[in-house]
Parts: structure tokens; C-alpha cells; sequence
């Protein structure tokens, strides 16, 4: 994969303190990118942007993504040549508390961004993440395709199934795809459930087992059979980036909607991953919560990857087994002291090396 395209462009982030935007800007900042963020402070404690001194790495400015008019002078001022836009509210238990401010940060935060671009009036390359979970889902366990119906039960899921609609919109208003001499290139990456070191987010996954890993505690897993496209966050990372290096040569033909995620083979339960990081930890245990009362989450939820196969050349490196090797692996030598940004360097080398 060449990457040369982002030696010395210049690349906004939004939402760069969360643990994908980290990592984004730690793989760009190894690409030698010069990178502007756009975000709120870190919500969690520790958090990987401070952990690996990321207003080091880029012009950091912390700031809500519903701030438009602040947004827009951001994006005038800097003439990025491409946007990754990661500024969420990216918790589905969360949105059932919050559904209000949901919907804001994740609808009108994308209007905000896509209304600043079109008012640019220059070429720019812009790559949207929304979710896997934007489909409507039957859980019928048949893989979703990007041509599929969109749709949500909790506020999450429909708030980012509104941001896809939202994209589409302007894609068709202002930034047509018929036409070939547009030169602003906009598109969505639908991601599966990432995991990787530096997550120290409440209410997933490997957090939690980390945690309880750390404080010599029971694992409590919520829905046990629940199966979900679990990938290391680099997978998903490197498919943006080179989505964003196609959309910048051909934006007419790149723009559009594209899954991320593991092979349908490679898909596993909840259960099936946590004794995979119990595995990987060395010891631990782990017992099952009694779902009454519980809020809805999907229970299966497969992904279609043909079009970013087929399109991009696009293909997971790791299985299941490898990315909670390598997430629990970042883990374990970052609680004994080991340097941040050298754990993510080596684990980028390694990536992009395989």
C-alpha cells in the first residue's frame, strides 16, 4: 500500500482525542502528515491522546463538533486536502441516556462539517465514519451490504443511520457524482466493532475485561452469544486511508458508502472473544449477567467487505484470534510502563509490514 500521498498534506481530524482518532493520528503522524484535530477534551481516564502526548503529534483544538461557525473558520483557515471525521457520541447504552445530544453531535454535527466543505470552495477529500450498525436488522444473519436499508432500534444506531442519509444528501446536492470534474470526494465507512490498546472506554468490551484484568476481578459479560465483525483498529484505519487516497485521484468513482470488517467466517460471540483475551492475559475469569431489564442491543450483526475488496483491494490482516492478541499484548506492557507512542509505533511497523 502506498501512503506517499500523506507525506506533508494536510489532514484534519475530528474527534482526534477518542481512541480510534488516536490511533488515526498516530498512524498519520507516521506517515508525516501535518495534521489539525478538532474535538472535545478525552472522556476517559487515562485516555490515549494524553497517554501518547498527541498535542505533540498535531495542532490540537478542542472544541464541540456543534460549534459550527467555530468549525468552519477551523476549516477555512486550514484548507485541509483531506478530513476524516470521527467526532461522535459512539455509545449505543450511552444514547439511551442521552438520546438529545445523540442525535445533535451525530446528525447535525455531520451537516456542520459537510456545510463548512461545501462553503470551501476547494478541492478537499472527505471521509465519514459512521458504524456497522447503521442497517436495519432483522438479524437474520445474512451479511449487510452497502445497498442495504437503513435503520435503527436505540438512538445510536439511528442517529448514525440519519448521518448516512445526511452524507447521501450532499453527496447529491452539492457534490454530485455524475459529475467528473468535481474534485471534492465525499464518502462513509461503515466499521465493525474495533478493539485495540488504548480503549479505556465504559461499556465495551475489552475495556471492561482490561479493567478486570487489572483490578483481579470476574469479567461480567452482558450478552454472552451476541456476535459481532470484531477487527483490530488498524484494519478499518488503513481501508479509510486508502479509501482517502482513491477518493483524492477519482472522487467520482470512490464516493459512496463502504463496510469495513473481518471475514463473515471470522465473526464471534462475545463470549468466544473474551475467553480468546482471557487466553491472551494469561489467567482470569469470567461469569454471565442476568439479561432482565436490560436495554436493547443487537444480538447478531455480520458484515458484507465485497466492495472493499472488490474496489480497493482492501482485506483484513488479523483474525479475531490475532487482534485480541495484539490488543491484550499493547495492554499488558503499557500497565507495566512501557512508552505509548513506541507500543503504537511498533504495532503500526508491524501492520503495515504483514
Amino acid at each position: 500500500m502506498d501512503f506517499s500521498i500523506y507525506k506533508n498534506a494536510r489532514v484534519l481530524i475530528t474527534g482526534h482525542t477518542g481512541f480510534k482518532g488516536s490511533w488515526l493520528l498516530g498512524l498519520l503522524d507516521y506517515l508525516g502528515a501535518d495534521v489539525i484535530g478538532y474535538a472535545l477534551e478525552p472522556d476517559t481516564t487515562p485516555s490515549l491522546f494524553n497517554l501518547m502526548e498527541g498535542d505533540q503529534k498535531c495542532k490540537s483544538i478542542i472544541a464541540d463538533i456543534r460549534d459550527a461557525d467555530r468549525l468552519q473558520q477551523v476549516i477555512e483557515k486550514f484548507c485541509p486536502d483531506f478530513i476524516f471525521h470521527m467526532a461522535a457520541q459512539p455509545l449505543v447504552r450511552r444514547s439511551y441516556h442521552v438520546p438529545v445530544e445523540t442525535f445533535e453531535v451525530n446528525g447535525m454535527g455531520t451537516v456542520y462539517l459537510l456545510e463548512a466543505v461545501r462553503k470551501l470552495g476547494k478541492p478537499t477529500t472527505v471521509v465519514l465514519i459512521t458504524t456497522d450498525k447503521v442497517y436495519e436488522n432483522p438479524e437474520s444473519g445474512t451479511p449487510f451490504v452497502e445497498t442495504d436499508r437503513l435503520g435503527g432500534h436505540d438512538p445510536y444506531s439511528t442517529s448514525k443511520a440519519v448521518s448516512e442519509l445526511i452524507i447521501e444528501s450532499y453527496r447529491k446536492s452539492f457534490f454530485s457524482v455524475e459529475n467528473k470534474e468535481n474534485l471534492i470526494g465525499i464518502a462513509s465507512c461503515r466499521a465493525g466493532n474495533v478493539i485495540g490498546g488504548g480503549d479505556w472506554a465504559s461499556d465495551r468490551l475489552v475495556p471492561d475485561i482490561v479493567r478486570a484484568f487489572y483490578e483481579n476481578q470476574t469479567v461480567t459479560l452482558r450478552n454472552p452469544n451476541a456476535v459481532r465483525p470484531w477487527q483490530h483498529v488498524l484494519e478499518p484505519l488503513v481501508g479509510y486511508l486508502l479509501l482517502g487516497t482513491k477518493l483524492k485521484q477519482i472522487p467520482h468513482k470512490y464516493s459512496g458508502a463502504f463496510n469495513f470488517g473481518p471475514f463473515p467466517e471470522d465473526m464471534i460471540s462475545v463470549e468466544k472473544m473474551t475467553q480468546l483475551a482471557l487466553a491472551a492475559w494469561g489467567g482470569g475469569t469470567y461469569q454471565v449477567q442476568s439479561n432482565s431489564g436490560q436495554l436493547h442491543e443487537a444480538g447478531l450483526l455480520t458484515l458484507s467487505i465485497d466492495k472493499a475488496r472488490k474496489e480497493l483491494s482492501w482485506i483484513p490482516k488479523l483474525n479475531s484470534q490475532q487482534a485480541i492478541q495484539w490488543s491484550i499484548e499493547w495492554y499488558k506492557k503499557q500497565h507495566l510502563g512501557e512508552d505509548v507512542t513506541q507500543l503504537m509505533r511498533d504495532q503500526i511497523e508491524q501492520y503495515l509490514a504483514l
